[in-house]
Formats: structure tokens, C-alpha cells, sequence
């Protein structure tokens, strides 16, 4: 929605906003990896690419990619058949989707993110040791799929709210061991694990936390921006599951009101009526020109002063598949 706000109209002049900034937020280096392999297969081999899954969960850059070339399926099913490259999401497939394009000798592109890679490893290797094995996450998501789907059916048991955890059944509660989805909430998932580890003290927990350091960062800085805002904006995509905790992190934290929206086109100005703060962050799949979409419309309407508040810096980056590697060099 577009306009003034009420105050702009009674004065004249526009009034003083301090606009705090999140860092880190954005693109993280696993959803930075997966876009860069759809840009380089692109480039190396020509359109079509085709991906399976939105690449990673914003509008935005899916659009951004379909203009260069990039087609977007859910299945393989409905790719013809090709020599064109095929890419697989960051959040992860189930073994069967690998195999069934092994089987149809299609050439593939793996963008899973190597965080959720390595929590399929741990689950084959807790799996291997005969655990029972859950799973904290949400159903339905494309990377708890892809997890639930490293093992035979039934191998791995979802657990998604703290009265699941009370309620479940272990069939040997000796040899129950536990895994998460890499973009929950730090503080819901330590809740979970606590009702877990308080039920079943022998329960095999993640040796280092499976929620990704890029979720973690994120759900910090907005703890240390919250209590300071009028307002919490977080950029980011509905289906993008670490945008949406970001936007309960920021409430629980103190922000009066947080909403997600995906670019500035998108701001209802009664919801910012007479604020003197605003807090500003992105979910690790919104690119940054979304953020600035935000920023300046705000710069239309508020005199604004824009504070960064940074709670850590991130230098992580992972290797991208060999057949891109020569492209990059290049």
C-alpha cells in the first residue's frame, strides 16, 4: 500500500525514524552456494537449466533466475529428456529422487546445502547404529522431507511442538537419538530437546547443534535489535521457514509488532503510524536489493537514521560442485 503517514500530512516535514539495520542477515553462504550453481550452469552450459524445487524459498530470486533461462519443476517427472543440467535445491532431496535420475542418466547439479547434508550423514550413521531417530522440524518442509527420506519409511519419527515430545512412545528409550531441521527456531528447539533429554537422559543428542550457524546468527541479532523497535520488519518469503522464525523471534523478544513482507511495495503504512524505530532484518534467502526496497521507502516518508547493529560476522563459504569449479577459475 502506498501514501503518507498522517503525520507527514499535518506538518509537513517528515518525521525522525532511526532505522536499526540486523548484520548478519541475508543470504547465507549455503543459499549463496545453490543460486551461484544455477548462475555457472547457466552460463557453462546455456538454457535450459533445470532445478527441481524453487533453488531457495524467495519469489524474488526464482524469478530472477527464470529470466536468465531456469526452468522450475517439482518432480522429475515433468523434465523431457535431456542433456541439460539439473539442479537439485538447498534444502535437500530423499534418496529416491538421486536414484530416479541416475536411473533416466540425467546430469545433475547437487545444491543441497552442505549443513543439511551433513544431518543426512548423521542420520544414516545413527540409523546404521540401530537408534530410533527423531526429527525436529516442521511437516511438509522440503528439507525434512529430503531428511526423512535419507532412510526406509518409518526410520525417522517427526517431532514438531513440545507435546509431541511429551507424548511420544520410544520403542527402547536406550537407543533413541535425535536430529533437526537446520532453519527452527534456537530457542523452541532448545525447549524440545530439554523435554526430550528430561524424558530419555540416554538420548543421543547432535554433537554440535544442527540448526545452521546462519539461522543462529540471524535469530540473535534480531534479539539484540528488538527491544529497541517500534516495528520489526522481516525481509523474506512466507514459505522461507528461517524468515517466518525470525518474525516470532523479534515478538518474543520484545518488538511490539514484526511482520514479513518481501519487498517495499508490500508496506501498509497504518501499521508504522507515529513509530520513532524500526527494526530492519532479511531470512537467509532474501537477497539484499529487497532490503533496500525497504529502506528507501521508508526514506520517502521518515527522516531516517539508520544504525547497524552487528552481533557477528560471517566468513563460512562452501565449494561448489567440481564440473562448476573451472568456472569460477575462468
Amino acid at each position: 500500500m502506498t501514501g503518507t503517514t498522517p503525520e507527514t500530512k499535518q506538518n509537513g516535514a517528515r518525521p525522525k525514524l532511526t532505522v536499526y539495520l540486523a548484520a548478519p542477515r541475508g543470504f547465507c553462504a549455503g543459499v549463496d552456494r545453490a543460486i551461484q550453481i544455477v548462475e555457472l550452469a547457466l552460463e557453462k552450459y546455456g538454457a535450459p537449466v533445470y532445478v527441481r524445487h524453487a533453488i531457495v524459498h524467495n519469489r524474488y530470486v526464482v524469478e530472477s533466475l527464470e529470466a536468465k533461462g531456469a526452468v522450475f519443476v517439482e518432480e522429475l517427472e515433468e523434465i523431457p529428456e535431456t542433456d541439460a543440467p539439473i539442479v537439485f535445491s538447498a534444502h535437500g532431496v530423499p534418496k529416491s529422487v538421486p536414484a530416479d535420475a541416475r536411473n533416466r542418466r540425467m546430469f545433475v547439479l547437487d545444491a543441497t546445502c552442505p549443513l543439511v547434508s551433513k544431518v543426512h550423514i548423521e542420520a544414516e550413521r545413527l540409523f546404521d547404529r540401530g537408534h530410533e531417530i527423531l526429527l525436529i522440524g516442521h511437516a511438509g518442509h522440503p528439507e525434512v522431507i529430503g531428511t526423512t527420506g535419507q532412510l526406509p519409511p518409518g526410520a525417522i519419527n517427526l517431532i514438531e511442538t513440545n507435546e509431541d515430545a511429551y507424548s511420544f512412545v520410544p520403542k527402547d528409550p536406550s537407543k533413541l537419538a535425535v536430529i533437526t531441521q537446520t532453519t527452527l527456531s534456537v530457542d523452541d528447539t532448545r525447549e524440545i530437546l530439554a523435554i526430550l533429554q528430561d524424558r530419555f537422559p540416554d538420548i543421543a543428542v547432535p554433537r554440535k547443534d544442527d540448526i545452521c550457524y546462519a539461522t543462529t546468527n540471524r535469530q540473535d541479532a534480531v534479539k539484540r535489535i528488538a527491544p529497541k523497535c517500534d516495528r520489526m520488519i522481516v525481509v523474506g518469503s512466507p514459505n522461507s521457514s528461517n524468515s517466518m522464525r525470525l518474525v516470532e523471534v523479534a515478538e518474543r523478544a520484545g518488538c511490539p509488532r514484526a511482520m514479513l513482507l518481501e519487498q517495499g511495495s508490500e508496506i501498509d503504512w497504518s501499521e508504522f503510524e507515529n513509530i520513532r524505530s524500526l527494526g530492519v532484518t532479511a531470512g537467509a534467502s532474501a537477497p539484499e536489493v529487497l532490503v533496500d526496497t525497504i529502506i528507501d521507502a521508508f526514506k520517502e516518508r521518515f527522516d531516517v537514521r539508520i544504525e547497524t547493529v552487528t552481533t557477528a560476522e560471517e566468513t563460512i563459504s562452501f565449494k561448489l560442485p567440481r564440473p562448476l569449479r573451472d568456472s569460477t577459475a575462468a
